[in-house]
């Protein structure tokens, strides 16, 4: 189980990437969930702790989720899951703080 603290430094290139992912997602008309409330979010470029911090997400954030993989196991505040949404190309959020409605898969597996 993992619980990450939030790294600070990426602050500026996240709002800019938000800004990117909230335009392509109004495009695509794509379904969006929220991230728990309180929370900012580490965004990785794989299913897991270990993969490089891509950015951070603003508190009251919202995400598209692609597709879902397998990958470590981390406990938030929706229980403790191994299930990784793929939010954009090369970026991973836990779903353990994202609100889905449901313990399991809820779209496709990635490739």
């Amino acid at each position: 189980m993992a619980v990450e603290e939030v790294d600070n430094s990426v602050e500026n290139v996240a709002n800019d990437t938000e800004v990117e992912v909230q335009a392509a997602v109004q495009t695509t008309g794509a379904t969006r969930y929220p991230i728990a409330p309180g929370y900012r979010v580490n965004v990785r470029s794989g299913p897991g702790t270990n993969y490089q911090l891509v950015r951070v997400l603003a508190y009251g954030a919202s995400v598209p989720i692609n597709c879902q993989k397998p990958g470590e196991w981390v406990t938030g505040p929706y229980g403790t899951t191994n299930i990784w949404d793929n939010i954009a190309n090369g970026q991973y959020v836990s779903d353990a703080y994202v609100h889905t409605g449901s313990d399991g898969y809820i779209t496709v597996r990635c490739t």
